[in-house]
């Protein structure tokens, strides 16, 4: 039986309106404002009431005495503070139930999670103080610590630690430490050292996350002083973490034997770890395996009623690293598959809409600018949109997209984008430098007249030399001296180069 659209989940697009635009950030909830006190409600700390008489409902009524020494230190402090931090000198404040009237009276209760007074009252259970919080108090002597001390106290409270979870995180953050240090190698390599000495202790102890990070480290050279991608190093680690069930190791692992990086290229073992990561739900993982069965790669024979299922099973899972499942359906949805997916052009236009406008997926935002330009897929004609879409594309680097770029402002668009030759030049210049044949050599031909720049023939002609070895004939032709049949300043720009 052929699927339809409704098997998708996914609601059709309306062509009388445009996909949706990309979300913003929404600002964070308003806070309460610091040294302003809260209004008084029923659930408020009252130092001034009187405790009640002892009752059935209250059997420690020695912790509502008001000559009590701990409330008298916690009123003295909220009064100087007006911040409820918990004495370190009365273990009755850790120890007391959550059903004890003292635990809905004190300013302690009211301290939310996450605040530096509920980490403190984290760091005292169990009756060892794991952190040291004293610089922190209330009073003259409060400071901040330095980078450096901040890097010695954490690493000390590492080492008291059993739990391998807080001391790979540890090794990570000296890896993020050392990054930005460029100016003193010496400090940055010890930091590196550091890390990569206790990743590999918790690998050797079978910690998975430390093993498939300390891979991540290898492959990306970032341990090597020569800068290079020490995949032998790599691949049996992504290895030994995917026994574990590691799904980003478990993909790692499949792209080595994919493309032959630390192993011998091995297109069943390839199959064996993307499936296992794509059980999993690794959306990579997912997305390659769909693809595969689709097209009959990796030695797999042609299954497009599976490829498609993982495809959607992907799109599912389809995250900003890994949106390509998204583009991919848009992509079969387009041309179809017999009796596997319908010609949907409106649908795939919801798909395109939906990985450019959520996901921020270049190619697909890319596409759509291509939509609204010329009005492909059934697409209304709308530059605002077009221009919108290639910007987005364009901002991440997609050098045909910069290139579009440079075509609008050639010309503009009345109420939406000036004409600019300046701004024409520039995304001209991104595409070129991102080795796009057609516009190397528009910035040659940019400098040789002189739109949006000054002019230079010298370094015209080394734009279109960049451009002739690139295979641009045109670049070629006017290397050997023939005469352009373009001629005008924007007729020239525009039609010569084939912008539009």
């Amino acid at each position: 039986m052929m699927e339809t659209n409704a098997n998708n989940g996914l609601p059709r697009h309306d062509m009388n309106k445009p996909p949706p635009l990309p979300k913003h950030n929404q600002l964070p909830p308003t806070t309460p404002v610091p040294n302003k006190p809260l209004p008084p409600t029923s659930s408020s700390p009252s130092f001034n009431k009187k405790a009640p008489l002892p009752t059935a409902e209250s059997p420690n009524p020695s912790y509502h005495t008001d000559n009590h020494p701990y409330q008298q230190q916690q009123q003295q402090q909220y009064n100087e503070s007006n911040t409820s931090l918990p004495g370190t000198n009365n273990s009755r404040n850790t120890t007391m139930s959550s059903s004890s009237p003292r635990s809905s009276s004190t300013p302690t209760s009211q301290s939310p999670p996450g605040t530096r007074a509920s980490s403190i009252n984290l760091s005292l259970m169990g009756g060892d103080q794991l952190l040291d919080h004293s610089h922190l108090k209330p009073g003259n002597k409060a400071s901040l610590l330095s980078y450096t001390q901040s890097i010695n106290m954490y690493r000390e409270n590492a080492k008291k630690t059993k739990s391998p979870d807080i001391q790979c995180d540890f090794a990570i953050f000296m890896v993020e430490a050392a990054k930005p240090v460029v100016d003193d190698d010496e400090t940055r390599w010890e930091y590196l050292a550091e890390a990569e000495k206790l990743l590999k202790q918790l690998s050797s102890r079978g910690h998975a996350e430390s093993q498939y990070y300390l891979g991540n480290l290898y492959a990306s050279g970032l341990l090597s002083r020569k800068n290079k991608n020490e995949f032998d190093k790599a691949f049996p680690l992504f290895i030994q973490a995917s026994k574990h069930h590691h799904p980003d190791a478990a993909y790692r692992a499949a792209k080595c034997y994919e493309d032959g990086l630390g192993s011998r290229k091995d297109s069943s073992k390839a199959v064996q770890f993307y499936r296992k990561a794509a059980t999993l739900n690794h959306p990579g993982a997912m997305y390659r395996m769909g693809v595969a069965e689709v097209n009959g790669e990796l030695g797999i024979s042609k299954n497009a009623r599976d490829g498609v299922k993982w495809l959607k099973r992907a799109a599912e899972a389809a995250t900003v690293e890994y949106p390509q499942s998204i583009h991919e359906l848009a992509l079969l949805h387009e041309r179809g598959i017999d009796n596997v997916v319908f010609v949907d052009l409106q649908y795939a236009v919801t798909l395109y809409g939906e990985a450019a406008a959520e996901l921020g997926y270049a190619p697909s935002a890319f596409k759509l600018g291509e939509c609204y330009e010329y009005g492909k897929l059934e697409c209304p004609q709308d530059p605002a949109l077009s221009i919108h879409y290639y910007t987005i594309a364009a901002q991440q680097g997609h050098r045909e997209a910069c290139f579009a770029l440079t075509a609008w402002y050639l010309v503009g668009s009345p109420n939406v984008l000036p004409q600019s030759d300046a701004d024409a030049y520039m995304w001209a210049k991104r595409a070129a430098d991102k080795e796009l044949p057609k516009a190397e050599y528009a910035v040659g031909y940019f400098t040789e007249v002189g739109i949006g720049i000054n002019k230079n023939l010298d370094e015209a002609m080394v734009w279109y030399k960049k451009a002739a070895q690139n295979g641009d004939k045109r670049a070629i032709q006017r290397l050997q001296g023939k005469p352009s049949e373009k001629s005008g300043k924007k007729k020239g720009a525009q039609e010569d180069c084939t912008i539009m």
